[in-house]
């Protein structure tokens, strides 16, 4: 086993990456209950989805351990899932059974551009500033989502955020936890993430601000409502020119967002893993076709997108360096069906401070952007501010992969842009349009 995951080479160990594995599961495990409740919209049952988004998450995470040996976990991933709820069914009225089939074949699709290596190349073709951008504007999004879920920062109609309630008790335990998740690293604890999680749910027990679970287990919810319903739609559907049209434009909409989100995913917690050398992301193959069949048997279990989460680098700042960091993370979600009850005491408030440090972590890549050149600095720049801002990994990608090839060719280094970028730069101007429609 420790040969496999060449503990020696990444100077690991097995209660290492266990922490690293809980501390990444402790860190996404809300996803176990928001994923249920934003599908439940869609008229789907609320049981059988959380059954479904813990299998596809274990199913996901664990090919990502064994198969890529990344330390990234997978889970139904947060905006595909109010996409596929609030714009595919809600929106365009499509039945839900059918926008699984349109996942499972955005998933399948994934998979055959996945084998013919086309994901690959095009991440390696991506330029290494733009890298490192989309790596630290993640950290800036993780931290913004910790800094909300906190509560320290609130929406407000006049200036959009705005300082929230201090004084505010679940804020006062999010800012506590902070504190002492901080003041641990800064020592440099091993671990100093999750110990924080730790001292922070207990915090909340004890001040009754977290209540304690009725009961330590609980029954696994049937996956009969929704298991297989990708499939049993197909023969009940009446296909007009119309539908047709609309199921084109859902499965492109989940294989743009996914394979985006899932790229700058991937870059950014294994470079912050250590692992990307030289621009290359050693076994890119096998984590996106990981990521790719992950989706697949999500759609088939009754769950929309399953994609990397960026999460998974709280794991990593926690110690993870190997793919069994992710075998631990998947019996995790295991377990978790039988243990949900305890998840309780996992609160927005409690993992606020390990997205907000996580967050300064992977910000650090910042540094190693030119930022005396302009050509590269302003589509950097761009891509950074935009993933915030927008609340979109996505949006803040297509623009600066927009203005990239631009401000090269102003500059006249043109020939020093790879053609890839240039078909993208196509594509999300394309995208931009569909948006506006």
């Amino acid at each position: 086993m420790k040969g496999y995951f060449q503990f020696d080479r990444w100077k690991t160990s097995y209660k290492q990456e266990s922490i690293a594995g809980l501390t990444t599961f402790l860190s996404m495990a809300y996803i176990l209950f928001v994923n249920p409740l934003i599908l439940a919209d869609a008229g789907m049952d609320e049981g059988a989805v959380f059954t479904a988004t813990a299998l596809s998450a274990a199913i996901g995470t664990l090919i990502m351990g064994i198969i890529a040996r990344y330390p990234i976990a997978l889970a139904p991933g947060m905006g595909l899932n109010a996409f596929f709820a609030y714009t595919v069914v809600l929106g365009i009225g499509v039945e839900w059974q059918l926008a699984l089939f349109g996942v499972l074949l955005s998933g399948i699709i994934f998979i055959f551009i996945t084998l013919l290596g086309i994901r690959e190349k095009i991440i390696n073709a991506i330029p290494a500033q733009l890298k490192y951008a989309v790596a630290a504007g993640i950290g800036l999004f993780i931290a913004f989502v910790g800094l909300l879920n906190a509560g320290i920062v609130v929406p407000d109609e006049s200036t959009a955020v705005t300082l929230g309630n201090m004084t505010s008790p679940t804020t006062l335990l999010a800012c506590f936890g902070l504190i002492v998740t901080a003041v641990l690293m800064v020592l440099g604890l091993k671990g100093g993430i999750f110990y924080g999680l730790v001292i922070t749910a207990i915090a909340g027990v004890v001040t009754g601000l977290i209540g304690l679970p009725d009961a330590v287990v609980g029954s696994v919810p049937s996956l009969a409502p929704t298991f297989g319903s990708a499939f049993t739609i197909l023969g009940e559907v009446e296909w007009t020119s119309q539908l047709i049209v609309q199921m084109i434009i859902v499965v492109l909409t989940f294989l743009f967002v996914d394979f985006f989100d899932t790229a700058g995913t991937l870059f950014a917690v294994a470079n912050q893993a250590g692992y990307v050398k030289d621009n290359k992301l050693p076994r890119a193959g096998r984590a996106l076709l990981s990521d790719s069949t992950a989706t697949s048997i999500g759609a088939v279990l009754g769950t929309s997108t399953t994609t990397a989460f960026i999460e998974s680098s709280s794991g990593v700042a926690a110690g993870g360096r190997t793919g069994f960091t992710s075998v631990v993370t998947a019996g995790l979600f295991l377990l978790s069906m039988f243990f949900s009850p305890l998840l309780v005491v996992v609160t927005e408030q409690v993992t606020a401070p390990a997205l907000i440090i996580v967050g300064v972590l992977m910000a650090s890549s910042l540094r190693l952007i030119e930022w005396d050149k302009l050509e590269v600095a302003i589509p950097a720049f761009l891509t950074v501010i935009a993933m915030p801002l927008t609340y979109s990994i996505a949006t803040g990608i297509a623009l600066g992969f927009i203005f990239y090839p631009i401000t090269m060719i102003l500059k006249g280094k043109s020939k020093e842009v790879h053609p890839v970028m240039y078909v993208l730069f196509i594509v999300f101007i394309l995208y931009f349009g569909f948006l506006g429609e």
